[in-house]
């Protein structure tokens, strides 16, 4: 069975190196390597792919999970697969929860790229294996663990946002932000701002800007 691969990257050489990885598989055939979420949602629809290939960051804007979720709303989807740079457990939480099958890095393996494309057409999960780690250590302890909303207001904090700039930016009231901060606090262990960040940096929750 051959395996219809969309490949969506903002960067011309990413392309043109992932299809020529899946050129030399007979079992892989790219139906087409586009540039923008917008094409990808297109081509999704008239190339009716097995697994789409989606990096999450598009000209400095995060893109890909949004895309991730509109193609897994359409009928029949495709499987998604994540292949990026990015590796905090907020962009991997995002991904995932907006029903990508699989979360890879760009240093993977080709092996391992190609293996991940057949276990997503097949229905499977395919996450790398620090990742899939990280993510059973967070499945363990339940209590510590910051919720997906948390995340994002945890990582607006590291940008520098204030709690109005945050609740403006995720439609929130700032009573519910900072809501949401008193309850990151404790998951942390600790009791200010610059404390959460700095902590959240050293477990690598949120990357160092």
């Amino acid at each position: 069975m051959t395996v219809r691969v969309l490949v969506v990257d903002d960067h011309p050489m990413m392309r043109a190196g992932l299809t020529a990885l899946f050129d030399t598989d007979p079992t892989i055939e790219v139906v087409a390597a586009i540039g923008t979420t917008a094409e990808a949602l297109s081509k999704v629809a008239c190339e009716r792919p097995d697994v789409v290939l989606m990096d999450l960051q598009f000209n400095r804007s995060f893109e890909g999970a949004r895309a991730t979720r509109k193609i897994r709303a359409q009928p029949d989807p495709p499987a998604v697969l994540v292949l990026t740079n990015f590796d905090t457990d907020a962009d991997i939480i995002e991904a995932i929860e907006a029903g990508a099958a699989g979360y890879l890095l760009k240093d993977a393996a080709p092996e391992d790229i190609t293996a991940a494309i057949r276990a997503a057409a097949a229905g499977e999960t395919a996450l790398a294996p620090s990742i899939a780690t990280r993510l059973f250590a967070r499945m363990q302890q339940p209590h510590s663990a910051l919720s997906a909303r948390e995340l994002e207001v945890l990582a607006l904090v590291a940008s520098g946002h204030s709690n109005t700039d945050i609740a403006r930016h995720l439609h929130l009231s700032e009573a519910t932000v900072k809501s949401h901060l008193a309850h990151i606090y404790p998951k942390l262990g600790v009791s200010s701002r610059t404390g959460a960040v700095a902590e959240a940096r050293r477990r690598g929750i949120i990357s160092r800007l």
